[in-house]
């Protein structure tokens, strides 16, 4: 039987912080349809304590990347940020949680961020994860949704917020909370595999 994100390849990227499950729900259910799910951790942000210089890129509720409940190479590889390419994925996926407000001033972030929209890749960002979008120049005139936190931020960005759990515009796919997880991974299967 052939999955649906067979030869899809999502790159997942994180600072700390980041809302755990908006990594882990996405990562387990895009990779069930069969896409190669690349976790790119940015070791950029606040950081949870106890605070140690080599300490792992680490979410709000402790998990960490590596993630040491799955095993590298069956669900997800890592990758550095650094030998990521616009050319090599087909989604690039930004959680939420604090994550989003590190890497919107991360200009290595927001420059890929650009270079992957020029290049038509799907961009899918969830919860504070469209701030990420904001710094980058990319929503003015779009139909998109987030958390409530980072609705005003949207609009006068000139973006259209509709309150629904995802909403693509394009190739920007954006969902509102944890809760919404279903319909935003939903959005990101039929978007990929058109």
């Amino acid at each position: 039987m052939t999955k649906k994100l067979s030869n899809k390849k999502i790159a997942i990227v994180v600072a700390n912080e980041f809302e755990d499950i908006e990594l882990l729900y996405p990562l387990l259910r895009l990779s069930e349809e069969g896409a190669e799910i690349l976790v790119v951790p940015v070791n950029v942000g606040l950081h949870p304590r106890p605070y140690m210089e080599e300490k792992p890129v680490t979410g709000r509720f402790g998990h960490t990347i590596p993630i040491p409940v799955m095993r590298e190479g069956k669900r997800y590889n890592l990758k550095k940020f650094e030998e990521l390419r616009a050319d090599d994925i087909d989604c690039l996926l930004f959680p939420g949680g604090f994550s989003p407000d590190a890497l919107r001033h991360h200009e290595k972030t927001l420059a890929f961020t650009k270079e992957c929209n020029q290049k038509g890749k799907l961009i899918a960002a969830i919860c504070h994860g469209p701030a990420i979008l904001i710094s980058a120049g990319l929503v003015k005139g779009k139909r998109v949704t987030s958390y409530i936190a980072v609705r005003d931020d949207l609009i006068n960005a000139g973006a259209e917020f509709v309150d629904v759990p995802a909403v693509r515009d394009g190739n920007i796919i954006t969902g509102r909370v944890p809760d919404d997880l279903p319909e935003f991974c939903q959005e990101i299967i039929n978007a990929l595999s058109e």
